[in-house]
């Protein structure tokens, strides 16, 4: 009866959360389903503390990088980057293309993958429409920045959400899991420029006109936070080493960070402090608290064991098998109910196998890249993709589920494996 219990409230919460009728939060529907699982017996009070305490550092720790990133980008700051990269091509159109993916891959690095697809995207297009570019590299460029800012979200624990949860959930310091994973991001990046070329090369422009973008330097709408914030940045990257050395939590200096942003951004013409403190996610805090606490019902029901036991199996056949197996299980389950209540239910699973400690770290670091990648190929697959779909049609660029689902699927299945790859062969260098 728990086990039936457990299954049909998941589907329902995730159902609403994917669907967001007007009104009705990712966060209250979380909420509430997390409440009906306590309710129903599902979990326990204790299960909700558990929960409590593995997310809310991750938690704390997206919503500080998304707030100065919204500061950054009313700054001017990542505008005067795209910019600068536009101007870095030489009016080549394959050079704009990797410029474009290469500053996807930074943002995305330091800023979150949400940051990259959702603040440098209208820039992007503001540009591409500045070039007079036709539809066909209009698609082209905005698709592979969308792309990018996801497959490219692997090096850092700050990267995504999905990597802050499965770092505090496995105890990964963000040294630690920066030497593991900043390889392999550099494999990713490649196979996804790569992949997006071949798939895309026929739409790219031979020849771009520059000429008709601003100067960077026009970009900038607050030169003296823009100044600042690259020594405010550059000490919170400090801060992120210091982090696993004083085995502090990251949200600890991401949320400085922010206040210091917000300090210096407070009397700024051009930073509208308050809306942006408005418009950060803090829903995602509720949100994950309430996600979680419905999956933690699927492991009290057994389901999670299940899991474990197809993870047992895949490593009985070797590492290779365990990484390449946990990633394309994780790709598969985010792209059908979203990579969030995904990268927890393998992590569970994970904790439940009967491997040893180095395989089960690869495992949790290729469950990462799974719930990375594998939201590109569906439209579901995250919540980010879904707002990145509305503020492209927003901006009169719309994408039909059956296109986007065509071009995911075909390009993320070999990037995937590409990366998976590279971690399995990167952590045997390594040891472990």
């Amino acid at each position: 009866m728990h086990s039936v219990l457990a299954i049909g409230l998941f589907v329902v919460v995730l159902t609403l959360v994917i669907w967001q009728p007007r009104g009705l939060s990712i966060g209250w529907t979380a909420a509430v389903g997390g409440v009906l699982a306590l309710v129903l017996g599902i979990v326990s009070w204790a299960n909700v503390g558990e929960v409590v305490g593995i997310v809310w550092d991750a938690t704390l720790t997206f919503v500080a990088v998304i707030l100065i990133s919204l500061i950054l980008d009313a700054a001017g700051f990542f505008e005067w980057a795209a910019l600068w990269m536009a101007r870095a091509s030489h009016n080549r159109g394959i050079r704009l293309f990797l410029w474009l993916g290469i500053l996807g891959a930074l943002v995305a690095m330091f800023f979150a993958n949400d940051g990259a697809a959702l603040i440098l995207t209208p820039i992007v297009i503001a540009e591409i429409r500045a070039l007079g570019l036709n539809p066909r590299a209009t698609l082209a460029l905005v698709m592979a920045s969308g792309f990018i800012a996801d497959t490219t979200s692997l090096p850092l624990v700050v990267s995504n959400l999905v990597n802050i949860v499965s770092a505090d959930y496995f105890h990964l310091g963000f040294i630690r899991f920066m030497v593991h994973m900043l390889p392999v991001d550099v494999v990713a990046l490649a196979a996804s420029l790569t992949a997006l070329y071949l798939f895309y090369r026929r739409d790219l422009p031979n020849r771009v006109d520059t000429a008709a973008l601003k100067r960077p330097e026009q970009a900038i709408r607050d030169p003296r936070v823009f100044r600042v914030s690259w020594l405010i940045l550059g000490l919170l990257l400090v801060g992120y080493f210091l982090s696993q050395i004083l085995h502090w939590p990251v949200s600890v200096f991401a949320g400085a960070a922010a206040l210091v942003f917000l300090a210096v951004s407070y009397r700024s013409p051009a930073i509208p402090v308050t809306r942006l403190i408005r418009e950060a996610p803090w829903k995602i805090v509720v949100f994950s608290i309430g996600m979680y606490v419905v999956v933690f019902g699927l492991r009290n029901a057994g389901l999670t064991r299940l899991l474990s036991r197809l993870l047992d199996g895949l490593a009985v056949h070797g590492s290779f098998w365990a990484a390449v197996g946990t990633g394309f299980i994780a790709a598969g389950l985010s792209s059908v109910m979203n990579n969030m209540p995904t990268v927890m239910i393998d992590a569970l699973a994970i904790h439940q196998t009967a491997v040893n400690a180095g395989i089960r770290e690869m495992m949790a670091y290729a469950n990462v890249i799974g719930c990375d990648l594998g939201p590109k190929i569906t439209p579901i697959g995250s919540l980010a993709t879904l707002l990145w779909l509305n503020v492209l049609e927003r901006r009169d660029i719309r994408i039909s589920w059956g296109y986007y689902f065509r071009v995911g699927i075909t390009l993320t299945l070999p990037v995937l494996f590409v990366t998976l790859l590279a971690l399995w062969g990167w952590s045997a260098v390594i040891g472990g």
